[in-house]
């Protein structure tokens, strides 16, 4: 652990840190806010999930496009106005929505498309702020790891304020956005940090074919990822057990937060491309056993194995896209990401829902071996084109600042 301890002493790395994932919460409290909201105010599960939806695809549809504003302008102007704008919307939701469908519907679309891309904004800056390749590493690996709290934190505070009421779930929503984006962007590396030029070209980093590569494998993953939230209810009612799908769910966050921090505890030298074929390859090899779909103990023991390579995955995606991204697109790159799994999770979750109506809790397990098999092919199959076996072939373990 002393690699983390080391890395969390650095200037401001426990700021950009701590700050990115208090502003990310509403990442991981948007869903059940809007959800518990709505059904306080007499609507359906139909409407409930429609706005929830509506409001995961705006915020997949805003991370590239402030992406390439912050690429551009600077990260403190673009973030702040984001993060005043989307708790704007969900103050706007908590006024009105339920007096009137159209009034929600575009309080979730701006509360969502205003998401800062905060996420994105911290991978490019750790370049600027780590000294050399090896830091960086560890920094991509405790940050992959560490989103998983965002997804077990923020429902627990989700529920805590409604029991005050759903409006003050929604305020509280976006007041924390605001309150992580301001540590963020008051702190010097995050003021003085500028997109290097060249990022004018309309496609952004799409015009790279490694990119696109990277864009459509965590599409897959997002589909596994979607699936198994859906799956994980419908494994609960095949086994009449009320409290296995929070337990799963939990397990699987448990099992990404081991993995990337084993991962992270040294720095991986050789072909970053090499490695992220194995860690795919292990990735599918840990969702397609949910298939089975068997009984306790088993079970959340394929949970926690279903998660464990997650967060490598990310991380060794990160490292490739330092290299992949065309000059002046870096944090639009990372926010195409975040794009890719919102993307694929949600066509998993529907996809689920499809497979566990037609063939139960097994066919909607299925769907995520389905999908962590296609990200592996994609990268295999597709990655040595896209010139993903050329980027970041050699990552020293020491290595003098890099600056972005």
């Amino acid at each position: 652990m002393r690699v983390y301890l080391d890395f969390l002493r650095k200037p401001y790395a426990a700021r950009l840190l701590g700050g990115t994932l208090l502003g990310r919460l509403p990442n991981g409290m948007a869903a059940l806010a809007i959800v518990l909201f709505v059904r306080a105010h007499g609507g359906g599960y139909t409407l409930s999930g429609v706005l929830s939806a509506v409001n995961g695809l705006a915020v997949a549809a805003g991370q590239p496009v402030l992406g390439r504003a912050m690429d551009r302008y600077g990260q403190p102007r673009i973030l702040a106005s984001a993060a005043t704008a989307s708790a704007a919307g969900f103050a706007l939701l908590a006024a009105f929505g339920g007096r009137s469908p159209v009034v929600a519907t575009a309080a979730v679309v701006l509360a969502g498309f205003a998401m800062p891309p905060l996420e994105a904004g911290l991978r490019a800056l750790w370049p600027s702020v780590l000294n050399g390749p090896a830091e960086v590493q560890a920094a991509y690996a405790l940050d992959a790891a560490a989103q998983e709290l965002l997804f077990t934190v923020g429902p627990l505070l989700v529920v805590a304020a409604a029991i005050v009421s759903t409006e003050t779930a929604l305020l509280l929503t976006g007041a924390l956005g605001i309150a992580g984006t301001l540590v963020v962007t008051t702190s010097r590396p995050s003021r003085v940090w500028r997109g290097e030029p060249g990022g004018g070209h309309w496609a952004g980093p799409l015009r790279s074919p490694g990119m696109r590569v990277l864009i459509a494998s965590l599409s897959c993953v997002g589909v596994s990822l979607g699936v198994f939230s859906v799956a994980a209810v419908a494994y609960a009612d095949a086994r009449h057990t009320s409290y296995a799908s929070g337990l799963l769910l939990a397990l699987m966050s448990g099992g990404a937060l081991i993995g990337g921090i084993t991962y992270g505890l040294r720095p991986r030298t050789g072909p970053a491309y090499r490695r992220l074929v194995l860690l795919m390859a292990c990735l599918a090899a840990g969702y397609v056993p949910l298939t089975w779909a068997p009984g306790f103990p088993v079970m959340p023991v394929l949970a926690i194995v279903s998660g464990l390579f997650l967060a490598p995955v990310l991380a060794c995606v990160f490292t490739l896209v330092d290299d992949l991204a065309p000059r002046g697109t870096v944090t639009e790159a990372f926010a195409w990401l975040v794009t890719a799994f919102a993307v694929g999770s949600s066509a998993g979750a529907a996809l689920a829902g499809l497979a566990g109506d037609a063939g139960g809790v097994h066919a909607a397990f299925a769907v995520a071996g389905a999908g962590g098999v296609l990200a592996f092919l994609v990268i295999l199959l597709a990655g040595p084109a896209g010139g993903l076996a050329a980027a970041a072939v050699h990552e020293p373990e020491v290595a003098g600042p890099v600056s972005r």
